[in-house]
């Protein structure tokens, strides 16, 4: 070489090739051999001999397309940790190991498809229970706005009831007619009033309104007897006794006045009085 210094080439190569080989095996051990058995398929792996267990389970899911953590691997009858070392797990060249599938890994993944499932289902229910409530709002709106309805067709009949009974108690004389049409314009409310679906306040109100058109009806059942009978009232009826009554001295007596004397002009024929 230029300068003097004299380089052996023999071997050069080789010793090259050996250097790199040592550097290799001081850095993740040896190679080995593992020979895999999954299900009725045989698998052969070559791996540091330093690996973990862990690190051999993702060189056997590219093989088996099986995920490490579904994995279960079995060395002599007894399953290995994933932190643990082959070589302290007594694994060497051409060791054969087992592995299963993990079945918690299947109930994990069930789990996992299951709580998926149960939080659609919770939001499924949280959205119908919104629909319900705002289903609820609108129908309770609507039975207040019929309620109200009615209350207001009540209110004008309770203006009629009221001026027939002012009409009957002054003694006025109403048609029979009068009492029907209010009666059946009461009852046409009241059958309003049993088609409406109520339920909390709405139908508190409605309950109310039913008891008021009821309280009409008794009210026009009563004015309809006593202008169809108007003695019915012992206080305004007139007294009517057996008693005689003359505009003499025998008023308000129970038996027939006496008899008068006769003048020059009557004639007694057998108890009965004549008068010229």
């Amino acid at each position: 070489m230029p300068g003097g210094m004299l380089v052996r080439g023999d071997g050069d190569d080789s010793n090259l090739h050996h250097n790199h080989e040592a550097a290799a095996t001081s850095s993740a051990g040896p190679m080995i051999k593992i020979d895999v058995a999954y299900g009725s398929a045989q698998h052969q792996l070559f791996v540091p001999s330093h690996s973990t267990v862990g690190e051999l389970k993702k060189q056997i899911a590219e093989e088996t397309g099986l995920e490490p953590d579904k994995q279960r691997v079995l060395f002599r009858g007894k399953e290995k940790e994933d932190d643990v070392h082959l070589s302290s797990a007594g694994m060497k060249d051409k060791s054969k190991i087992l592995v299963l599938e993990n079945p918690t890994g299947k109930v994990k993944k069930v789990e996992e498809m299951a709580n998926v499932e149960e939080k659609v289902e919770e939001s499924i229910a949280r959205k119908e229970s919104k629909v319900e409530e705002i289903k609820e709002t609108e129908e309770m709106s609507k039975a207040f706005a019929a309620v109200g309805r009615v209350r207001k067709e009540v209110d004008k009949l309770s203006e009629r009831v009221a001026a027939i009974e002012v009409a009957v108690n002054s003694g006025t004389k109403i048609a029979a007619e009068e009492f029907d049409v209010s009666a059946e314009l009461l009852m046409r409310e009241l059958l309003k009033l049993d088609g409406i679906e109520a339920e909390g306040e709405a139908k508190l109100q409605r309950k109310a309104e039913v008891r008021r058109v009821q309280g009409f009806h008794e009210t026009l059942d009563k004015l309809k007897t006593r202008n169809s009978n108007p003695f019915h009232d012992s206080n305004k009826a007139a007294s009517v006794t057996t008693k005689w009554e003359t505009f003499d001295s025998g008023m308000g007596s129970s038996t027939a006045p006496p008899p008068q004397p006769m003048s020059s002009s009557t004639k007694v024929t057998e108890e009965w009085e004549k008068f010229d």
